[in-house]
């Protein structure tokens, strides 16, 4: 008994002394990530106000080209331009809000508030598409005549805008909101080539109902592209594996790490739309090993995206009071 006091002692002794060495390293290395991630910030910032700058210039000229032409299409195009300016505005705000630090009472600063907000803009696509949904279906009944014209021309521009938009999202894709925002733009692009198409057919043969039928067919699309974003972002509030991450596969490579006999009680889940972090018990043969196996097992699971990872390191004679083990 005795002994294992002892032995117990050195190993919080070495332990401490390998973590104000960990300190200093991770302070230097937090230092140099954070200058990086200064410069991310900025382009990625930058990126999205470019983005809304031109929507909102573009949604200004079509509301009053729909008002003009009394083109339901342009109209509610525009609106849901106007839906995607606002998408836009949330996911720099969620961007932004995921790089905050920590607090005395936000632990994990307001990182989560991503999530929030990519659930958000989920929400506002699928209302989107029920406001589609409800205007094509309402020109079946009381078709308006359209100046297929005007319309073929602004939304011509239209996909000229949103192409764009969409081509310079899709380069910056490195998380649930930045893809969110891509698709909303991929998915106006392609209500904008409906838009045309419908235009075209009316100049040429005058069959208006063309534009409810193509509003409908949009909606279908937009709403497919929706579905994946809305069940993700409610996976991750409600604490879930994120996607792309398996539960049993992290298990086994942490089992297979030298000096573990063992990995129960874990726990993974998302502290933002960017960032995993991880809990388990892992049991350990030789607890004289302690450093070097923890070490192992975090490097191991930062290669598989998971940076924040908290280990409880125990022997097989260990008590573990939780109920799951």
């Amino acid at each position: 008994m005795h002994n294992n006091v002892i032995l117990h002692l050195k190993t919080e002794k070495h332990k401490i002394m390998q973590d104000k060495e960990n300190h200093i390293h991770h302070g230097h290395a937090h230092h140099h990530h954070h200058h990086h991630g200064t410069a991310e910030v900025q382009q990625m910032g930058t990126t999205y106000l470019v983005a809304i700058v031109i929507n909102l210039l573009f949604v200004a000229a079509e509301a009053v080209a729909g008002f003009t032409g009394n083109s339901m299409g342009l109209l509610s195009d525009a609106g849901h331009n106007l839906s995607d300016v606002f998408c836009l505005l949330l996911a720099l705000v969620a961007f932004r809000l995921s790089k905050t630090h920590a607090t005395k009472r936000f632990t994990y600063g307001y990182r989560k508030s991503s999530i929030l907000i990519s659930l958000l803009n989920a929400i506002i696509l699928l209302v989107a598409v029920g406001g589609i949904v409800v205007e094509s279906v309402h020109k079946f009944s009381h078709p308006a005549p359209v100046n297929g014209l005007l319309v073929t021309w602004t939304a011509a521009a239209a996909i000229v805008v949103n192409g764009f938009t969409a081509w310079l999202l899709s380069r910056k894709q490195h998380d649930i909101n930045a893809r969110g925002a891509f698709l909303h733009m991929l998915a106006d692009t392609l209500v904008s080539v409906g838009v045309v198409v419908s235009g075209i057919v009316i100049t040429h043969t005058g069959w208006t109902i063309i534009d409810p039928v193509i509003g409908l067919v949009v909606a279908a699309v937009i709403l497919v592209s929706t579905w994946q974003l809305l069940s993700e972002s409610l996976r991750m509030s409600v604490d879930a594996v994120p996607e792309g991450i398996d539960p049993d596969a992290v298990a086994d490579m942490m089992q297979d790490v030298e000096g573990v006999e063992g990995v129960h009680h874990m726990h993974i889940w998302s502290i933002s739309t960017t960032e995993t972090a991880l809990t388990a018990h892992v049991v350990i043969a030789d607890s004289s090993r302690l450093d070097d196996i923890t070490y192992r097992l975090k490097e191991m699971l930062r290669t598989e995206g998971i940076a924040h990872s908290t280990l409880e390191l125990e022997t097989p004679a260990s008590h573990c009071h939780s109920h799951t083990c």
